[in-house]
């Protein structure tokens, strides 16, 4: 029986996507219901963390089910997703390193409300390049939306206000909640196209199998 030429890494590479913005959508989430300073918290928790679960077990198929797939791949295919994880990891620490100077940055000038709207920028521009490493167009797309998203708030809105005596943060929800709505949203665009990948692996193990019998 022939293999699928879909490798292996193809699939994890979308699963650990998957599993990434999960979490992470799930933090943004945490700093929405965080700006509410109390108003709907348990609900409002329970809901995210469930999201969060819920997409995050959907990455954890994915891994599941690509075993079945080839993890066999040519000398220039293995070379071509070491390089791939090569530069993820350094885009990925450069984003923690901007996110760290921005803190210290905000801290030192006492301007702190910047930081969240800051945070939301940094993720946005981060998801440029790994757009192209990966070849996932959504990505442009989800970094567009947080860097729109970031600039929206920082120049339109209140940075809190004041609701019955309890000081809501602006800021927070409004980048809390959007920022979690669009991870988890490109999550799920991420984990149709590891299925369809799946699919097609299927599909091509089934035309072999049929073509090897005629």
């Amino acid at each position: 029986m022939s293999q699928s030429i879909i490798p292996r890494a193809a699939v994890r590479g979308r699963a650990s996507g998957v599993m990434f913005l999960a979490f992470f959508g799930t933090l943004w989430a945490g700093i929405g219901i965080k700006g509410l300073n109390g108003w709907g918290y348990l609900w409002l928790l329970i809901l995210s963390l469930l999201i969060g679960v819920v997409l995050l077990i959907g990455g954890i198929v994915l891994i599941i089910k690509s075993k079945r797939l080839s993890n066999e791949m040519g000398e220039g295919d293995s070379n071509r997703w070491k390089r791939k994880n090569m530069w993820f990891g350094i885009n990925f620490g450069l984003e923690g390193v901007l996110i760290g100077v921005a803190s210290a940055i905000c801290r030192s000038t006492n301007h702190l409300d910047l930081f969240v709207p800051i945070i939301a920028l940094i993720v946005g521009v981060h998801f440029y390049p790994l757009a192209h490493l990966f070849q996932v167009k959504i990505y442009y797309f989800s970094g567009s939306l947080l860097c729109l998203l970031s600039a929206i708030t920082l120049f339109t809105l209140p940075v809190r206000v004041t609701w019955e005596n309890n000081q809501i943060m602006v800021w927070w929800i409004t980048v809390g909640f959007g920022s979690a709505l669009i991870l988890w949203g490109t999550c799920v665009t991420v984990w149709q196209v590891g299925n369809k990948l799946l699919n097609s692996a299927g599909n091509r193990v089934k035309e072999a199998e049929e073509s090897f019998r005629f």
